[in-house]
This record gives C-alpha cells, sequence and structure tokens, in this order.
C-alpha cells in the first residue's frame, strides 16, 4: 500500500520545509482569504521559490475570477488549479482552456449519489476529481473541517480522471483510508496541524509515513 500526498494549506516557511523533507508530492497554496491557511500572492512567490519542479504546487481557489487566478499562477508559478466551491464543468473547462494547466475539482461527497453526479459532470474533463466531505453547514470554508465521509463509497471505483481523497485524514486513520477507499492520492490540511493555519511537522511527517506505508 502506497499512494501520492498532497499537504495543503501550506502558508509558512516552517510548513514549507516540514512537507518538503518529508516527501510530500504536492503543496498546496489557498488563495480564499476567510480561510486561517490563506496566503498572499507575495508569500506564495516567496515559498514556492524554492520548491522543486519534481513536486507539484497547486492554488486552491473558490469561484475565482480569470484576473484572480492569472494573478496566482504567476506569483506562485503554480501546476495545477484547484477549484474548490460550486465551478460548473463549463467553468472547469473554460479554466483548463484559458490557462493550460492541470485543473482538479473538489467534490463534497455525503452519498452515493455525490459520486455518481461527479462521474457524469466532471470525470475526464478535469486532471483530478478531489472527493472530500460535505462541510458542516456553520461552516464557511468549503474544505479544512476535519470532517470525513463514507471511504466505502470509493470502494472499487474507477475514473477516467486521476483522483484524491480527502476529509478528516489524520496520521491515524489515513492507512485504514487508503485500504478502504483505493485511493492513488490523499490530501490532508487540518489533519496536520497543531491549531487552525498552523502546521504541525510531526504530523506531517506522520501523515506521510502512514500513506505510503513506510
Amino acid at each position: 500500500m502506497s499512494c501520492m500526498v498532497k499537504i495543503c494549506g501550506i502558508n509558512s516557511e516552517d510548513a514549507l520545509m516540514a512537507a518538503m523533507s518529508a516527501g510530500a508530492d504536492a503543496l498546496g497554496y489557498v488563495f480564499f482569504p476567510p480561510s486561517p491557511r490563506h496566503i498572499s500572492l507575495k508569500g506564495a512567490k516567496t515559498l514556492t521559490e524554492r520548491v522543486p519542479n519534481s513536486i507539484l504546487k497547486v492554488g486552491l481557489f473558490v469561484e475565482a475570477g480569470d484576473e484572480a487566478l492569472e494573478n496566482a499562477i504567476e506569483a506562485g508559478n503554480l501546476d495545477v488549479i484547484q477549484l474548490h466551491g460550486k465551478e460548473s464543468p463549463e467553468r472547469v473547462a473554460a479554466v483548463k482552456e484559458r490557462f493550460g494547466l492541470k485543473v482538479m475539482k473538489a467534490i463534497s461527497v455525503s452519498t452515493h449519489e455525490d459520486i455518481e453526479s461527479a462521474k457524469a459532470n466532471y470525470d475526464g474533463a478535469c486532471d483530478f476529481l478531489l472527493f472530500d466531505a460535505k462541510p458542516p453547514k456553520d461552516s464557511v470554508l468549503p474544505g479544512g473541517n476535519a470532517v470525513s465521509f463514507d471511504w466505502t463509497l470509493l470502494t472499487g471505483q474507477n475514473f477516467k480522471s486521476n483522483w484524491m481523497l480527502a476529509g478528516g485524514l489524520d496520521p491515524d486513520n489515513v492507512a485504514e483510508a487508503v485500504r478502504i477507499s483505493g485511493a492513488p492520492w490523499v490530501d490532508v490540511s487540518s489533519g496536520v496541524e497543531r491549531s487552525k493555519g498552523v502546521k504541525d511537522a510531526r504530523k506531517i511527517a506522520n501523515f506521510i509515513k502512514a500513506a505510503k506505508g513506510y
């Protein structure tokens, strides 16, 4: 058992170095001001300049316009655009065509119907599907809420797009989550933090070790 790991919500040099030294395959930068993990364009530029080409740089956006996307792509030298709002399949296609980068679409999951809807509307149209738990009703954040969903909904599923599992993952449950879901990628944010928006180096290392089966 082994899979690829994305550490999301990188917003400090300490978090960046911890994730890279532990063997992260992708790093996520949140361009969404309401999030405690939000990073400025200047901050993204400073941090991503240190990331080798072997690690994917992913920008997370929530229903952002083209200008905001363009500014962040340039500042962070991004490889992947993660659309984490209610973007339509048409918007996904337009973003992919305009910017020529890989596009990831986050899918909020609570039932089997959510998986089937993703297959019908987004599978194959984007490079990555990211299956995340539906946020609590009182949350303004689309992700990073430390909430999980039933991983068996993904057991035995096949997709045209590559895909990631997110939502409530942490060093203690990620190995089981990968075993049950068969996820080729996992994505974590709050599960490797000591407080909201502040990453914990030991948790990052333990998460990646567990996910990859070291």
